[in-house]
């Protein structure tokens, strides 16, 4: 049986593929001016980047996370320029507006993206005024999910207690950090690249395929079921 939410207070969301859809395809524009980054930075085609990029990405967290390791790269200038995309393959979604209304307690983002890139996304979503705060990787001083750092860092910053709060992620790799503090964990299996990577059963209290479905199907008075 899934664990009780009567008690949860705080509502933590990734972004990338959780607040929208992997069928957006957003993230591949980011992918694609990461292989550009990677291109320019190290003189490479675009196969060995993306075999860079990837690599970096499975071993550290994040690509930027390598980058920075092997390559002494600045982390902003990275952020800036793989950000700089049009977000006009978002819309709105009014069932995930409602459904998120519905939630008691606070509601918040934990992203491995930077925060100006987040609120431009809440706000394509038309949901960027239900949010209270966002912990983004300016906070973490650029460590990434799922490094235990990362998830002490953003406890102290938006001011969560992890035994009343929930914690929602595509990656199911980075629940296993957030489960560990005692949070209640719901590994949003939609299809995301890598998603299923570092799955650990014990680790996942939920398991959705849609994030407006799973909140429109909570207890009562979370949801419409």
């Amino acid at each position: 049986m899934p664990p009780p939410l009567d008690h949860i207070d705080a509502w933590i969301f990734d972004l990338d593929n959780t607040l929208y859809p992997p069928s957006a395809k957003l993230f591949d524009l980011i992918d694609e001016r990461m292989g550009a980054f990677i291109m320019r930075l190290l003189d490479v085609d675009a196969v060995e980047a993306r075999r860079v990029q990837k690599r970096y990405f499975h071993d550290h967290g994040t690509t930027m996370a390598g980058l920075m390791r092997h390559h002494g790269v600045n982390p902003e200038d990275f952020l800036v320029d793989v950000h700089d995309i049009a977000l006009d393959r978002l819309t709105p979604d009014p069932r995930l507006r409602a459904g998120l209304e519905r939630l008691p307690g606070r509601r918040l983002v934990f992203t491995n993206a930077d925060a100006d890139y987040a609120a431009r996304v809440l706000d394509a979503r038309g949901i960027a005024d239900l949010f209270d705060g966002i912990c983004d990787i300016r906070i973490t001083r650029y460590t990434p999910k799922p490094d235990a750092a990362a998830y002490a860092m953003m406890v102290e910053h938006l001011g969560v207690e992890p035994a009343k709060s929930l914690f929602v992620e595509d990656m199911a790799r980075n629940l296993t950090p957030a489960k560990r503090l005692g949070m209640t964990t719901v590994w949003l299996d939609n299809g995301s690249e890598s998603g299923h990577r570092g799955h650990l059963p014990d680790h996942v209290d939920f398991r959705a395929t849609d994030i407006a479905d799973w909140l429109d199907n909570l207890p009562s008075p979370w949801g419409i079921a």
